[in-house]
């Protein structure tokens, strides 16, 4: 379904049934808000009212103890301790790694060549990236197993859930198997360094999970649940942050005001570096042009088109009866694209952004708000503003065909990889 239509299908719902309307997705009674209180509601209503609703191919490939399947205290216990890694104080540490990965890829990928597909390769950028900073796992055979398997699991994350030898679902699941089973392998290898105290536990994030203790001297976060929050990870880096940057190209591309100004802020950062000096915390700050850059195409093309939650009661909810077990459906970009918020909506302004006081709460979402804030804000935001360094003071690009926007539940993506 290509955005455009999705939105005007959403738009269409909304002009003849209202805010709040029923319907059938996926086979289930379904419920669809939209708007400032519906995100609120969304993302402040307690675990014991609404739950994460995944589909059951995610819930089997990706496991069943990652947050977006736990709710209550096992959720806050799981998130806290996945946050101790994903905070912007322990992140500080790792922006060089980023920073070396990135210059990596780009000298194997980019350099030389006179066309890429950005999509494809910010895949690999990104997955090479978390192979780093989870598990600290270097380029090599072990690497390149692990993303081939990786790569077939996802193929069918998506796919209905009928585990036939021919479907989808099926070569999905038997590379979920082996994905787990190589990490498993690392988180064991983690351990026993660990215990040797031949490695730091702040190294990478399964031997910060691995470290955590509570008073009692006892592992907080369960090995299971460290798997699955890396599968997790994983899948979400991987689509999120690739496709940001991907629409962030495109966005460059499109607006030469924006990129000259955008070029502007980067060179100066780039003169006060020595050669080889990796980029520094202090020097992402100072990214200030470039983050508005990046919000402004989150606001335009959100990586996330919407999601799903179940409600656990009867729901009143604007008047309107939500019944216990049904689907609520909600959309990020119908807030993003309203008007009454965001005048011009279609003009891409990132000036938009220069008070972020001033955007009314719940209305730009892109990675979600509240206690269910995307956990990986952080690690996204870093990630993005260091490719896009390189990528301005190293390339000069244009767009080779028209890039239309396909959109799917939850990301959207570049019908053409955008060359």
């Amino acid at each position: 379904m290509r955005a455009n239509t999705a939105e005007k299908w959403l738009e269409q719902r909304i002009r003849k049934y209202g805010s709040v309307s029923k319907l059938s997705l996926f086979g289930k009674p379904t419920v669809f808000i939209h708007g400032q209180a519906a995100n609120k509601f969304i993302f402040t209503t307690d675990g014991s009212t609404i739950t994460s609703q995944q589909t059951e191919s995610i819930r089997m490939i990706l496991g069943d103890r990652n947050i977006l399947e736990l709710s209550g205290n096992d959720h806050k216990r799981v998130r806290n301790a996945l946050m101790l890694f994903l905070k912007p104080e322990s992140l500080k540490q790792y922006v060089g790694k980023m920073d070396q990965e990135t210059r990596k890829h780009l000298e194997m990928h980019w350099h030389g060549k006179q066309q890429v597909k950005a999509l494809p390769l910010m895949k690999i950028l990104t997955f090479n990236i978390m192979c780093s900073l989870l598990f600290e796992l270097e380029r090599g055979t072990r690497r390149d197993k692990l993303v081939g398997c990786f790569q077939q699991m996802i193929e069918g994350i998506w796919s209905v859930p009928v585990n036939l030898p021919f479907t989808r679902y099926n070569r999905s699941l038997k590379a979920s198997k082996r994905v787990q089973n190589m990490i498993k392998e690392l988180i064991s290898e983690k351990r026993a360094e660990l215990e040797q105290k031949t490695i730091s536990p702040l190294q990478d994030l399964v031997t910060c999970l691995l470290s955590i203790r509570n008073d009692d001297n006892e592992e907080v976060i369960t090995e299971k649940e460290i798997l699955h929050n890396i599968m997790l990870i994983m899948v979400a880096g991987h689509d999120t942050s690739s496709v940001v940057l991907t629409f962030l190209f495109r966005s460059l591309a499109n607006e030469p005001a924006v990129y000259e100004a955008l070029l502007q802020e980067q060179e100066e950062i780039a003169k006060s570096k020595s050669p080889g000096e990796f980029l520094t915390w202090e020097d992402l700050a100072k990214m200030k042009y470039t983050w508005r850059v990046a919000m402004e195409t989150m606001r335009i093309t959100p990586p996330f088109f919407g999601a799903f939650r179940k409600a656990l009661k009867d729901i009143d909810f604007d008047g309107f009866l939500i019944p216990k077990g049904w689907q609520i459906f909600w959309a990020t970009s119908m807030t993003h694209m309203d008007d009454s918020i965001f005048p011009e909506p279609s003009k891409f302004d990132p000036t938009r952004f220069e008070n972020q006081a001033s955007v009314p709460p719940y209305s730009f979402i892109p990675f979600g708000a509240g206690h269910r804030v995307c956990p990986g804000y952080e690690f996204a935001r870093i990630e993005i503003l260091v490719v896009i360094h390189y990528m301005v003071t190293q390339f000069t690009w244009k767009l080779c065909a028209d890039n239309k926007i396909s959109v799917g539940i939850p990301c959207l993506y570049l019908l053409k990889d955008c060359p």
